[in-house]
C-alpha cells in the first residue's frame, strides 16, 4: 500500500541530512546498539538508520509507504552493514508474520501514524515474546504554554505539511496500552535541536520496551 506525500517525500531527505549533521545520527546510533538476530523497521522513510544497524544484525525488513522514500531507502540499503530489504506497507497492517522478529525499530515515525494503537499492536504482533521495540521521537511537552502550541499547530495545516505529524501526541501511554513493558530507566529524553527556549516538537524521548 502506497501513501503519497510528494512535498514532504522531497523536503525530508535534505532536512534529515541537515538535523543528522547537528548530532541526530548519533542518537540514530545509539538507538540501534546492542541490536541482533532479524529486525522490522516501521516507516524506514529514505534508509537513514540502515548504516548503523550492528552486524549482530541478521536482516532488517524495512517497511516504507510513501513510493519516494522507499525509492530512496533501497538505494540506500546497497551500502547498509547488515542484509536489508525494503517493502511497501503501512504500520497499521504490516507485512509480516506473528512473532516474526527479534526486535522492532520505529524511529521518528510514532507521530505521524494514521491509527497510532492499531500500528503499536501491530508492532507487538510481529516481535517474539522477549523481544524488544526500539523507539525514538518527539512527544507531547511538558510544559503547558509549548504544549498549547503543539495542540493549535495539530489542529491546523501542520499534519497537512508533515505527512501526518501529531506534535502533540503521548506516544508513551499508547506504547504500554499494547502490552509492551516499559521501565523508566530505559528511556532518554532530550531536546532537539537544542535551544534556549522550548520548541514545538523539540521534546524527544529514545527508549526499548519489552513485549512479555
Amino acid at each position: 500500500m502506497d501513501l503519497r506525500h510528494p512535498i514532504f517525500a522531497r523536503v525530508w531527505p535534505r532536512l534529515r541530512v541537515r538535523i543528522d549533521a547537528e548530532g541526530f545520527a548519533e542518537r540514530r546510533r545509539a538507538l540501534l546498539t546492542g541490536l541482533s538476530g532479524r529486525i522490522i523497521e516501521v516507516g524506514a522513510g529514505d534508509g537513514a538508520n540502515f548504516a548503523h544497524y550492528p552486524p549482530e544484525v541478521t536482516g532488517v525488513l524495512a517497511v516504507e509507504p510513501e513510493p519516494r522514500l522507499r525509492g530512496l531507502a533501497r538505494t540506500a540499503a546497497q551500502d547498509a552493514p547488515v542484509p536489508v530489504e525494503v517493502v511497501a506497507g503501512v504500520a497499521e497492517d504490516l507485512p509480516a508474520d506473528d512473532a516474526a522478529f527479534d526486535a522492532a525499530v520505529a524511529c521518528h515515525v510514532l507521530c505521524s501514524l494514521r491509527d497510532e494503537a492499531r500500528a503499536v499492536s501491530e508492532m507487538y504482533r510481529v516481535v517474539r515474546p522477549e523481544g524488544r521495540l526500539r523507539f525514538l521521537g518527539h512527544v507531547r511537552s511538558a510544559r503547558p504554554v509549548v504544549r498549547r502550541v503543539e495542540r493549535l499547530a495539530d489542529a491546523t495545516i501542520w499534519p497537512r505539511l508533515a505527512a501526518g505529524c501529531r506534535l502533540g501526541r503521548a506516544t508513551l501511554d499508547s506504547l504500554e496500552q499494547a502490552g509492551f513493558t516499559l521501565r523508566c530507566e530505559d528511556l532518554v529524553w532530550f531536546e532537539f535541536p537544542e535551544a534556549r527556549f522550548p520548541t514545538p516538537g523539540g521534546q524527544h524521548v529514545a527508549g526499548e520496551l519489552r513485549r512479555p
